[in-house]
């Protein structure tokens, strides 16, 4: 099978106007055209721009580190990654080691860029950069959880038994720790 797929060319946005509007989120109405004239509307959440970082944090070679906290979206405790923002100006590598400081009072002495993953491009153009944190340091930063975070070191030979719990569930924790297994060649 070819990895050569054929060009396409993109729609042309004929308008852009603010469909609703939170705290958090723009959703915009989008008036497109494709390129064998067929024209659709298409609603899409506008991203920040800044983007996001999701660390696989391990202070050890047999070890992950896995947060706790809670998910408004489905009003329960979650098992996770730790993850955050990337502030203006910084790095994804920065914003990383950052959020570890802030997330399990560690900072990494070696940080390797895994993959960015689009979160739903479909709808929403977030990139989240996922980032295997190795050589870890105690060092502690205030985040800006409202409560403190349950850390969870996690065995590595274990993940299995990870990705079968009902508390971890988020496809982007799930998508990170393939590709930190396929990184480090562990057996799948």
């Amino acid at each position: 099978m070819s990895d050569k797929l054929p060009e396409k060319t993109l729609p042309t946005i004929l308008a852009t106007e603010t469909a609703a509007k939170s705290r958090l989120f723009e959703v915009q109405s989008v008036s497109l055209q494709f390129s064998n004239g067929e024209q659709r509307l298409y609603e899409r959440m506008k991203s920040s721009g800044r983007g996001a970082v999701m660390i696989v944090a391990m202070p050890d070679p047999e070890t992950i580190l896995l947060v706790r906290e809670y998910a408004a979206g489905t009003h329960d405790y979650q098992l996770g990654l730790p993850k955050g923002l990337i502030d203006p100006g910084e790095s994804a590598s920065e914003a990383a080691n950052r959020e570890l400081k802030e997330e399990v009072g560690f900072g990494a002495n070696t940080l390797t860029q895994l993959k960015s993953l689009c979160l739903a491009p479909g709808y929403f153009g977030g990139t989240m950069h996922i980032l295997l944190a190795q050589d870890l340091y105690p060092e502690q930063l205030i985040g800006d959880e409202p409560e403190p975070l349950d850390v969870v070191p996690w065995s590595i030979h274990q993940l299995d038994e990870l990705l079968a719990r009902d508390d971890f569930s988020e496809a982007r924790s799930v998508a990170a720790i393939f590709l930190a297994r396929r990184h480090l060649n562990l057996a799948t």
